[in-house]
Formats: C-alpha cells, sequence, structure tokens
C-alpha cells in the first residue's frame, strides 16, 4: 500500500523520494526516469533525498526497498490557485490604458 493518499490520476505530485544511499537512489530515478526538482540533499543519517514530480500512478513505480517516498505537495493544485489570482479580459481594452513609451506603435 502507498505511503501517499489518493489523488486525481492527471495532478502532479511533489514527492520527497530519500534512498538509502546514492547509487540506489540514482538506480531508481535512471529506471524510472523520473522528472526532478532540484538536486540531491545528503541527510544526517547518511541517506540521499531528492524532489521528485510524479503522478499518483507513477508512485508505486518509485516504492522499493531501501526507498521511502512522501509526499510534500500536489503541484499541479498549486498551479490551479496561481491561475486563479490571474485576472480575466484584455487589462488595454479601455482607450486610456494603451501602452505608452518610446517603442515604435504598430497598427494591426
Amino acid at each position: 500500500m502507498s505511503a501517499v493518499p489518493n489523488e486525481p490520476h492527471d495532478d502532479i505530485l511533489r514527492l520527497r523520494v530519500t534512498a538509502k544511499d546514492l547509487e540506489t537512489l540514482r538506480a531508481l530515478l535512471r529506471e524510472t526516469r523520473s522528472d526532478i526538482g532540484g538536486r540531491p540533499h545528503h541527510e544526517a543519517d547518511g541517506r540521499v533525498g531528492i524532489d521528485v514530480y510524479a503522478t499518483a500512478a507513477q508512485v508505486p513505480a518509485l516504492e522499493r526497498e531501501g526507498v521511502t517516498v512522501t509526499r510534500s505537495g500536489n503541484a499541479s493544485e498549486a498551479g490551479r490557485a496561481a491561475q486563479a489570482e490571474v485576472g480575466s479580459g484584455d487589462r488595454f481594452a479601455p482607450a486610456d490604458a494603451v501602452p505608452r513609451g518610446l517603442a515604435a506603435k504598430l497598427s494591426g
């Protein structure tokens, strides 16, 4: 059973993958061809961790002996929240909001 809770299958999860050593982590990443974020971090106990971006369906491929997978966030959900902050419409639509400056103003 996965330690990562179920999510919509399309969502990209941010996971922290920690392996017993660097060689185990390299082999896992080479085999799964996972999308990674950042560089590996060495823990005080000798383990090595890295952030991985994957769907919930890809999580079982990451889980194996000597490897711990924990969810640290939902990248898709964070993206949707950021998109919700963006306004809609044309901010230059009013006549008095036409951009001004030294650049050439092209028609059309």
